[in-house]
């Protein structure tokens, strides 16, 4: 894994792409750990300049095809989106002002809001609506956001400023789904959308853009949102894929914010001077997934013992430097508002001697395959979790697989594997895409029943009551019976000048307030 939170979740993309970094839309917390200049009074003014650890040459303004944060994050700033993930996680409206569903959750009524305009001048309507989100449906579609638009089976207008979409079964989520950054509101003529074109209606308009190198952007005068938003006169992002060069530029003042700061040497970075560290911990997490159809992992008991053998806090602490949070062995992680507070499972190698017995072992050896590819300190972790479970008497012999190939040769292949996923944007998104039985990137091969039946229920469940019971039971299953230990949550690690000022709360569900930053943030 590259640091890219690249977008492949969604269809006909690649295994590695998936991985990277899924489409995470769903709450987020902000764990702070450094100071910064927080809640100050926004200013207008300046050009940011902005350094990532992503871009590519392939990169284009194609929403079916942004791969990577700097795609993504240009994306944001230069588009207007039907809704929008708040800094704490909740849902506001952006084009869509208001929405309403059916009693079955099967058919949402989207009133736009008047008076948004593209760059271009050309008022927003449904007819652009429409032709955006029909861009990514249909049988030729390669859109890596097809299969999420794929339960949409019509589009209708109801006048200019009223869009009703029909689903094929309820989704009590669906004003979460069209967040996604892959579906930005466009302009359409006779019915179709030019998918190259820079004309958005969001916070700032393109003036150059070199894919892998650079885009500069100026504030757009006519931008709804003014005068709370896009504060900046100017942007400019910049791809620096080195590690150290991209802290170098913060450190000498070359660029004011970075993103993917090394938890390995950020305690150099805090010292220098005019420099501050963003934490922020969402949904991004880190796991180790057994196939549960493979001996001895078909055996829930020898999967509890492999639960129990491993210290969370040790991992958290060693290999993430303490930037995250504990997971529990299921993927919905405390900032998601359908998060079941679970009694934290702990470090305990009685407990995994216990699994072992009922399983009919004294002692269990197994092996374990890692690679950096998997996530940065993934091979570190996997030594780790072996010295930790030998306690226990299981011997976990570590595999350190080639980075190349790793998420076709290794992943879903081999029966223990290290695997990054950077959540989804609902609990249902989640537990859809990794835990159903069936589905293409269920990597645990898990098939439980009433899981599966308690999925499709609370889908289409409106009350929100009902629907955290629900979750909560299935948080539960995938705790107990599921075929993934998930020792910690990693957070996204930022590098900000002091000039620079945010909102104390700030969004994780993707790195940068959420990709939200050149439009959230200003200078002090």
């Amino acid at each position: 894994m590259n640091g890219n939170p690249a977008d492949g979740r969604f269809g006909a993309v690649s295994r590695r792409s998936l991985l990277r970094g899924a489409t995470a839309l769903g709450t987020a917390a902000l764990l702070p750990l450094g100071s910064g200049r927080a809640a100050a009074q926004p200013k207008q003014g300046g050009t940011l300049r902005l350094a990532m650890a992503h871009g590519s040459s392939t990169d284009s303004y194609d929403p079916a095809m942004l791969e990577n944060a700097f795609a993504q994050l240009f994306a944001t700033a230069r588009n207007g989106y039907m809704t929008e993930i708040a800094a704490d996680g909740s849902l506001t409206g952006d084009i869509a002002e208001s929405w309403e569903a059916s009693p079955d959750a099967r058919v949402w009524t989207f009133k736009l809001r008047a008076g948004v305009t593209f760059h271009s001048g050309k008022p927003v309507t449904a007819e652009d609506v429409i032709a955006s989100l029909d861009y990514h449906r249909g049988e030729e579609s390669t859109s890596a956001a097809k299969p999420i638009v794929a339960p949409i089976v019509e589009i209708a207008a109801d006048g200019p400023g009223t869009v009703v979409v029909t689903l094929e079964s309820g989704n009590a989520d669906f004003p979460f789904v069209i967040s996604d950054y892959h579906l930005p509101i466009l302009p359409a003529t006779d019915g179709r959308i030019d998918p190259l074109s820079p004309d958005g209606c969001g916070g700032y308009v393109v003036e150059s853009y070199e894919p892998g190198v650079r885009a500069s952007m100026t504030r757009n005068p006519n931008y709804w949102k003014l005068p709370d938003r896009a504060h900046f006169d100017a942007v400019e992002l910049l791809t620096i894929i080195d590690a150290a060069a991209r802290q170098n530029a913060l450190i000498t003042g070359e660029v004011d914010v970075i993103d993917q700061v090394d938890v390995n040497t950020v305690h150099l970075l805090q010292r220098a001077p005019g420099v501050q560290i963003l934490s922020t911990t969402g949904t991004q997490h880190f796991t180790f997934a057994m196939d549960t159809r493979a001996a001895p992992f078909s055996d829930n008991n020898v999967r509890l013992a492999l639960k129990y053998a491993i210290d969370r806090q040790e991992l958290l602490d060693k290999v993430l430097n303490g930037y995250g949070a504990l997971g529990n062995d299921q993927p919905v992680g405390p900032s998601d508002r359908f998060f079941a507070d679970l009694p934290q499972r702990v470090y305990d190698p009685d407990k995994a001697k216990f699994h072992l017995k009922e399983a009919g072992l004294d002692t269990l050896q197994v092996p374990l395959s890692a690679a950096d590819a998997a996530f940065p300190g993934a091979v570190d972790a996997a030594v780790l979790y072996s010295e930790q479970a030998a306690a226990a008497g299981i011997t976990i012999d570590v595999i350190r697989e080639p980075n190349d190939g790793y998420w076709s040769n290794v992943w879903m292949v081999k029966p223990f594997v290290a695997v990054y996923w950077s959540g989804r944007p609902t609990a249902d998104w989640m537990f859809s895409t990794a835990y159903a039985a069936g589905v293409a990137w269920n990597d645990t091969f898990w098939d439980n029943e009433r899981f599966n039946q308690l999925l499709n229920e609370a889908r289409s469940e409106l009350d929100e009551t009902k629907r955290a019971e629900m979750y909560r039971e299935m948080q539960l299953l995938v705790r107990d019976d599921g075929g993934v230990v998930i020792p910690m949550f990693a957070s996204y690690v930022m590098g900000l000048s002091d000039a620079i000022g945010h909102p104390e709360q700030v969004g994780a569900n993707w790195t940068l307030d959420g990709f939200r930053a050149v439009e959230r943030w200003w200078f002090a």
